[in-house]
């Protein structure tokens, strides 16, 4: 069986895709994964300068019908690799379009994949959702309460929605709180383009007191949803 992939999606903008990617990252390499970054995001592939020289990373193009080609070719290549794809906000309906090529080639390249699908409070990032899940069948889905976004309390449209029951009982899901970071801290990380270890060796000593408090919690999160 080769190793899995990481699907993380949420096919707007300002949800948290890249910080969740990055998070996922440092928590693989962490356990001693060999990683594989795929960097679709070609408008903002902040995701891949941060973690370019600490894994491999390959940039592609999901907006088209050979990006996703490219895409399977390279799974096929790097079997021992755990693959994270880190998708870009207009995403959806590339995946509406060529989404089922993956979907349905899975079994073929012995993947699992499981998606993490970052939502906010918004009506659309639910819609949204509700059309991966109808293209993406064969991935285990984790919805991402990103709590930047607010308390759990206050994702009301997804707490007591159909799609979570259909995510969690229909399609075996989950349903996660991802933790918040302070502001000044994830600016750093982003306007320096570093990796969370990076930040954790170079920044101000409160930057990275908050840096580890945030990477402790977001392991908890992570090792309940992520298994060998």
């Amino acid at each position: 069986m080769a190793q899995p992939v990481y699907f993380v999606g949420g096919s707007k903008g300002g949800v948290g895709k890249s910080v969740v990617s990055c998070a996922l990252l440092d928590f693989l390499k962490l356990k001693g994964n060999r990683l594989l970054l795929i960097e679709a995001d070609t408008n903002n592939p902040d995701v891949g300068a941060a973690y370019s020289e600490e894994v491999e990373t390959v940039g592609l193009d999901l907006d088209d019908g050979d990006g996703w080609i490219e895409l399977l070719n390279l799974l096929e290549s790097k079997p021992e690799a755990t693959a994270i794809i880190n998708t870009p906000a207009r995403n959806n309906q590339a995946v509406r379009s060529y989404g089922e090529t993956l979907n349905t080639t899975l079994k073929a390249l012995q993947r699992e994949m499981t998606t993490l699908w970052v939502i906010n409070r918004q009506r659309d990032s639910l819609e949204l959702l509700k059309g991966f899940l109808e293209t993406i069948e064969n991935s285990q889905i984790v919805v991402v309460r990103n709590l930047h976004h607010g308390s759990e309390a206050k994702f009301e449209l997804y707490n007591s929605s159909q799609l979570r029951r259909e995510v969690e009982s229909d399609r075996g899901g989950r349903t996660v709180n991802f933790p918040d970071m302070a502001d000044r801290v994830a600016d750093d990380l982003n306007c320096k383009r570093l990796s969370i270890a990076r930040g954790i060796e170079s920044l101000p000593i409160g930057n990275r007191a908050e840096l580890e408090r945030w990477r402790r919690e977001y392991s908890k999160v992570f090792a309940g949803v992520i298994h060998d």
